[in-house]
């Protein structure tokens, strides 16, 4: 990932938090025919640290658990709030209209080994930890024990475990910080008045790394 100095984020706890608040992730490995991306929601594990572990299960139907080598290198990466940034909301438009369109976005890359774990009770727990990390907030919390025990059986049947040791993590919190301090708020100030929920949360985000 092409990462300038000033978007590099290197605080794990700051990595591990976006992992976490959005699972769902882009698990890239290389396969027979070349590159493969799968989309699934994955667990982190804090062990072992700094890095931690990231735990999730495949469909078995699904090649890949077949085709990838053991232990072989994979990337995963995890998207975080992103929005177009219009050239309209920089104050230096009206000043001297050097400003272009850019995007605004927040990534983290896991870099790490593929385990597959086809283990019968390692993928049970794992999806119930996955379940009852996604239904916490839910006015009714709905939990593996509610569904039929041989439906839930033929289910669990159908996947498999995987496991990765994350050896690397790689963070870009691209929010506007190569921009002069005045484009930065009248950038945080259009967006907050658009009012929708995916601008306000970019506008609080490049307020967070406002430089001083």
């Amino acid at each position: 990932m092409y990462l300038p100095r000033h978007f590099a984020e290197t605080d794990v706890a700051a990595m591990h938090a976006l992992m976490r608040a959005h699972p769902l992730a882009t698990l890239v490995a290389s396969g027979p025919q070349g590159l493969v991306a799968n989309h699934l929601p994955l667990l982190l594990a804090p062990d072992p640290v700094p890095n931690g572990t990231l735990q999730g299960h495949l469909a078995r139907a699904n090649p890949l658990w077949k085709e990838v080598a053991p232990e072989a290198p994979v990337l995963v990466i995890f998207h975080g709030p992103q929005h177009y940034i219009s050239p309209s909301s920089y104050a230096s438009k009206a000043s001297d209209g050097r400003v272009v369109p850019t995007w605004n976005y927040v990534a983290v890359h896991a870099h790490g080994s593929l385990r597959v774990i086809d283990d019968a009770d390692w993928v049970a727990a794992q999806i119930e930890a996955l379940t009852a990390t996604q239904e916490a907030g839910q006015a009714q919390p709905w939990s593996v024990a509610d569904a039929p025990a041989d439906f839930i059986e033929r289910m669990r049947a159908a996947v498999v475990g995987i496991e990765i040791v994350i050896g690397r993590l790689v963070g870009k919190w691209k929010l506007s910080q190569n921009q002069p301090a005045a484009n930065r708020s009248s950038l945080i100030a259009a967006l907050e008045a658009s009012g929708n929920e995916d601008s306000i949360t970019m506008a609080r985000l490049i307020r967070q790394r406002q430089r001083p």
